[in-house]
Formats: C-alpha cells, sequence, structure tokens
C-alpha cells in the first residue's frame, strides 16, 4: 500500500493478505482496541488473551490516558501517548490498524483509537471496516499468542483544533457557531433512558442534534456505510456539512463515530472530549434538556 493514500477503512480480506506477507515486509501494526460500556459486562482483557487477530496487540482505553482527569479515558498527555504507542512498536512511519470485538454494529470503541492517533498527528491510522465479528464470521485466522514488539521512536504532533472542551460548548450556546451532533442513542438522548454510569442521568445539551452511531452501519454486513449514504444521514438530521460541527457522545467515545463518518464525507469534525459526562456533573439544570432532575 502507498503510505500516502492510506485508507481510512481497510477490509478483512485486505488485513489477511498483508498478515500472509513475510514478516517484515510491511511496517503494519494491528491493535485490539476493545472496550465496552459497564452495562455490557465484558472484560476485553481476558477476550483479548482468548482470541485475536494474528499479530494484534492490545490498547487499553483506561490506561493509555489523562488520569489526572475526574473522566473515564480522557486523551492522554502528548507524552504519555509517545511513550504508550512506542511500546506497541509504532513509530512514526507505522500503519496502524484498529479493531474492537462489538458485536452489536461492527465497531464501537475503535474509532476512538482512530481519532486518537489522528489528534496527535498520526494520519497513517486505518479502521477494520467490520471489526473482529465480520473477521472471525469469515473463518479467518485467530490466535491466543501475544507477538513481542520492540520499543520504538514516536513523535507526537498535537492537533489541538480536533478537540473540544466544556467552554467551548458553553460559549457555543449562545455564540452558536457549530453544529452540534450527539452519537448516542434516542433513549439516552431524549432522557427517556438510563445512562450506564453512576451519578450521570440522561439528557443532551441544548441544540444538540441526535444522530445514533449504530445508523451509520450496515447491521446486516457489520460494515461502515458509503459517502453518499453518510450525506444522507445528516442531510437528514438537517446537519449542513459545509458548516462547523461538533461530535459528542456519553463520554467522548461514539461521538468518534461521528468524526469518523464526517472524515469519510470530506469533512474533519472535532470531539468533545468529555462529552455528556463532563457536561451534566460541571453544567447547571438551565444548561441541559430533556433531564429528570430539572
Amino acid at each position: 500500500m502507498d503510505m500516502n493514500k492510506i485508507q481510512t477503512l481497510v477490509s478483512t480480506k485486505w488485513l489477511h493478505q498483508c498478515i500472509l506477507r513475510p514478516q517484515g515486509s510491511y511496517n503494519m501494526r494491528i491493535l485490539d482496541t476493545s472496550w465496552y460500556l459497564p452495562t455490557a459486562n465484558r472484560d476485553p482483557k481476558a477476550e483479548y488473551a482468548k482470541k485475536h487477530i494474528p499479530g494484534a496487540l492490545y490498547f487499553d482505553i483506561d490506561e493509555c490516558c489523562d488520569k489526572t482527569s475526574p473522566y473515564s479515558h480522557m486523551l492522554p498527555k502528548t507524552a504519555d501517548f509517545e511513550r504508550y504507542v512506542r511500546g506497541l512498536g509504532i513509530d512514526n512511519q507505522t500503519h496502524v490498524i484498529v479493531y474492537d470485538g462489538s458485536d452489536s454494529c461492527g465497531f464501537f470503541s475503535a474509532q476512538r483509537i482512530w481519532w486518537t492517533f489522528r489528534v496527535f498527528g498520526h494520519s497513517l491510522v486505518s479502521l477494520l471496516d467490520g471489526g473482529f465479528k465480520k473477521w472471525c464470521s469469515e473463518g479467518l485466522p485467530t490466535t491466543d499468542q501475544k507477538d513481542q514488539v520492540p520499543i520504538t521512536n514516536f513523535k507526537a504532533d498535537f492537533q489541538s483544533q480536533m478537540v473540544k472542551h466544556f467552554e467551548d460548548i458553553e460559549r457555543n450556546l449562545n455564540n452558536k457557531t457549530f453544529q452540534l451532533v450527539d452519537a448516542r442513542g434516542p433513549g439516552r438522548f431524549k432522557g427517556l433512558e438510563p445512562e450506564p454510569r453512576q451519578g450521570i442521568k440522561p439528557g443532551h445539551i441544548p441544540n444538540a442534534v441526535n444522530i445514533p452511531f449504530s445508523k451509520l452501519v450496515n447491521l446486516e454486513q457489520q460494515t461502515f456505510k458509503n459517502k453518499e449514504e453518510l450525506i444522507e444521514i445528516f442531510n437528514q438530521a438537517n446537519i449542513d456539512l459545509s458548516k462547523p460541527l461538533v461530535a459528542t457522545c456519553g463520554s467522548g467515545v461514539t461521538a468518534c463515530c461521528i468524526a469518523l463518518a464526517a472524515h469519510l464525507c470530506d469533512k474533519e469534525v472535532p470531539v468533545y472530549d468529555g462529552s455528556w459526562t463532563e457536561w451534566y456533573l460541571r453544567s447547571t439544570p438551565e444548561q441541559r434538556e430533556d433531564c429528570p432532575d430539572k
């Protein structure tokens, strides 16, 4: 593959062919980035240890994060990210392939790591279309063996424009300088279904528009919808892709699905890292809609 023409989505067939190449012939690192909501009752580390794509290493979203933040899995400091990915044998010329083991949409957390690498200036990153579920459904090889990799040199280049913070969202309530899209399911967005985290009630940020991340996928094939279909989804939600747009969700994970979908439509979209969890804990009741405690 031409490193200047990295595809955002790669197929299971393409990745399998890469694995069959002679070792060392292509600078690639596969990452199992599985992470699930507390309500899923799944242990991604244990699942990885039992079965994963050959050559894949585990990327821990709760380990490579800002541990000084009161919110879960927020973006790590630049030096911490550099240190973590060096330990995964990734350098600035490595093509990183991310996937997760979601059994509902073909992806759930992998797009968060796709976005994270790009935040730190590494654009040589792709997402496995269909994820581990599609890989296994096609009878492709898996292993319980973990490869040992050398520590490499990786230099990050933090892209601050790709991240939004509480103050940005708060100012936007009055300024309305950007559109805000929430990737959670409609029940949580409308305040009708509980949030998966204790102490957080459902609802949404005023003026936000709901595009559930599951809408972005062909559920039967477990693959991402094409550009034309994604543009139509944004249009149906009255989102103008020619104007500024910011993605949010519950804790900054599925918001990256919106960023990925927009990227496939040739638009770069920043993510509100703290998302609804931070907003609920820091905002006033008047700054929330459809919350039961208003």
